[in-house]
């Protein structure tokens, strides 16, 4: 590989760009970050939001908790506060055990309030008013944070509830009502998100969105769709799907047995590379985002690492192995960084090579 020419590409493209590498958030896995932003060492940037969309089950919960994993290990984030305004109160899991102590020990709710058994109780956003007055909140509080909503489909709207109680009281005395006004969301966000982008950009804080996938039963070509309206991927820097592409399996005690999950996720919208990219990943119900694995998978898939059988001849390594092996070796020898860095280097060459060899109309 041409590697100097490679790092000189990088470095020249990161000077216009005027991003430095401490701005960058890692989101744990090193494919999803060049997908991303086209380097390993973060996908996202501080002062940003950022929506994530996903099919049910499908990793995009774990997918954003591992960025504040991330951020927890990164000393460019060390004041940063991590809120997870979970209104699903879907994410049951040990966050310690996946996530590490030191970012179970900084989540925090939006909002703290004395339940009526005297102690102090976690408060979330029900409706999307509460959650542009909770992030509000997070803005005055003049520290800087990173904020994921868990997730949109989870709110209602003081609209809904108000046409709730019209429709349920018209019911009880025998009244007919007018139609459904909707849940309002789209009207909310269309004038909330534009007005968080210049706080977010000062304090260098990230907003993460997340959403659920609908199946598309009306016109259209798009097979999934997603409510909140338009404004939610306008305003985003980064538009990303997830999806099930297929179950992790293995064979135990003469039963196959799932493991996890191989998450294809989709790059749709990029203002950090205008390019849009699909990456895989998967992700064990035990172990979470398997980053080693991926790279693994991802160099023997681009044919850099030829595989014979079930043996893969890792060059960089001297090692002709199984694919485990040469994920436990990896672990065992502390080549997680050497591994990233091959990865890289790939992906350069792959997008260098796709580019338009054409003189610049512009100097």
């Amino acid at each position: 590989m041409k590697t100097d020419k490679i790092k000189k590409a990088l470095t020249k493209k990161t000077t216009k760009r005027g991003i430095k590498n401490s701005d960058y958030l890692s989101t744990g896995s090193t494919l999803l970050n060049l997908a991303c932003s086209g380097k390993t060492i973060g996908g996202f940037v501080k002062g940003k939001y950022y929506f994530f969309v996903g099919d049910s089950a499908s990793g995009k919960t774990f997918l954003s908790l591992t960025c504040l994993a991330e951020a927890s290990i990164n000393k460019n984030f060390d004041d940063y506060r991590f809120i997870y305004d979970n209104g699903e109160d879907g994410a049951l899991m040990d966050m310690e055990k996946f996530f590490g102590s030191d970012m179970a020990k900084r989540l925090e709710p939006p909002e703290r309030a004395f339940a009526q058994s005297g102690h102090e109780a976690a408060v979330y956003s029900t409706t999307i008013e509460e959650f542009y007055y909770h992030i509000d909140d997070a803005i005055k509080s003049k520290k800087s944070f990173i904020y994921i909503l868990d997730s949109m489909d989870s709110l209602s709207s003081e609209a809904e509830h108000s046409k709730f109680e019209e429709t349920k009281k018209a019911h009880k005395t025998g009244k007919q009502t007018t139609g459904s006004y909707g849940d309002g969301k789209a009207k909310k966000n269309s004038s909330g998100i534009r007005q968080l982008l210049e706080p977010l950009r000062k304090s260098g804080s990230i907003l993460i969105i997340i959403n659920q996938t609908r199946d598309n039963l009306g016109f259209g070509f798009e097979k999934k769709i997603r409510s909140g309206g338009r404004a939610l991927k306008f305003y985003a820097c980064l538009e990303i799907w997830s999806s099930i592409k297929s179950k992790v399996i293995k064979t135990i005690k003469g039963k196959k047995r799932q493991l996890g999950i191989n998450c294809l996720v989709q790059v749709k919208k990029n203002r950090l590379t205008g390019q849009e990219r699909k990456v895989m990943m998967p992700i064990h119900h035990s172990h979470g985002i398997d980053d080693i694995g991926s790279c693994v998978d991802y160099l023997i898939e681009e044919r850099h690492w030829q595989q014979k059988g079930k043996k893969i001849n890792a060059v960089e390594l001297e090692l002709k192995s199984t694919r485990e092996k040469i994920i436990k070796h990896i672990e065992k020898e502390g080549l997680e960084k050497d591994l990233r860095m091959i990865v890289g280097d790939v992906w350069q060459e792959i997008e260098i090579a796709c580019a338009v060899k054409r003189k610049n109309r512009y100097e």
